[in-house]
């Protein structure tokens, strides 16, 4: 029987993985000139450097949900939390240097911190 803890890790860490799914596809599937207009910090990065982020995103969340759900190299999940949470605090230094708001950016690094502590604690 799972325990409430576990039940609420697996939805914060699937609700987590939708995002950075998301944010992952459109990153790295989208020419960097388009995402300008909704995202002006990609006027900093580089059409690769835009790639790799989302290329990141895209597979930090598949590593946040595949290893635990199957049982297949579980430390890999909070691995891959950590590593997501290590991307958002460059994303906060982005932001900060400039001068957008940068509080999305540290939600999902601290949300990111608490799934990998969670996986570690509890996995």
């Amino acid at each position: 029987m799972e325990t409430p803890l576990i039940i609420a890790l697996w939805i914060v860490t699937a609700l987590l993985a939708l995002v950075f799914l998301a944010a992952g596809v459109v990153k790295s599937t989208s020419p960097r000139e388009k995402l300008v207009p909704k995202m002006a910090y990609m006027e900093d990065l580089s059409n690769g450097q835009a790639r790799a982020v989302g290329i990141l995103e895209f597979l930090g969340a598949l590593g946040l949900v595949l290893p635990a759900a199957t049982g297949i190299l579980p430390w890999l999940t909070p691995v891959a939390a950590f590593a997501l949470a290590i991307t958002m605090v460059v994303g906060v230094a982005l932001h900060v240097k400039r001068k957008e708001s940068f509080v999305p950016a540290l939600v999902l690094a601290l949300l990111s911190l608490v799934v990998g502590i969670g996986w570690v604690l509890l996995g």
